[in-house]
């Protein structure tokens, strides 16, 4: 029966570290933002991710993590792909990202339709040496 507790603690745990991750990431954007260093304010959210890209520490429901840049103009799709870049091109990040249950990244403008997703797993180095 204790096991039982254990397993929701560390539940409960790892939801905690996703929302610290994009609190996190919401507040440093906003930072940039305002700062004047970024010249688009992100925001980013948990969303359902993509089925294709599950691996086996997906999270049911919750393994994507989007990023809506808030440009008020629908962005070019290689303006998305530098968006992205920023996370993919962090291995550390993309492999906490992997750890905590997201397999989906995904960039969004607030305008338009256009959109980009990766699956993260094919960008942490799973498997081979480490830089």
């Amino acid at each position: 029966m204790w096991h039982r507790i254990m397993e929701v603690k560390e539940w409960f745990g790892e939801m905690a570290e996703r929302f610290v991750l994009v609190r996190d990431f919401n507040k440093a954007a906003k930072l940039s933002f305002i700062g004047g260093t970024a010249p688009t304010l992100l925001e980013a959210k948990i969303t359902k991710g993509d089925p294709r890209y599950k691996h086996a520490f997906s999270k049911w429901r919750g393994g994507g993590f989007r990023i809506k840049a808030l440009s008020g103009r629908n962005l070019e799709r290689s303006e998305l792909v530098e968006i992205g870049r920023v996370v993919l091109d962090n291995e550390t990040l993309t492999r906490k990202m992997i750890s905590l249950g997201w397999d989906t990244l995904e960039v969004h403008s607030n305008q338009g339709y256009n959109g980009v997703k990766w699956a993260l797993k094919d960008h942490a180095n799973i498997g081979g040496f480490l830089q």
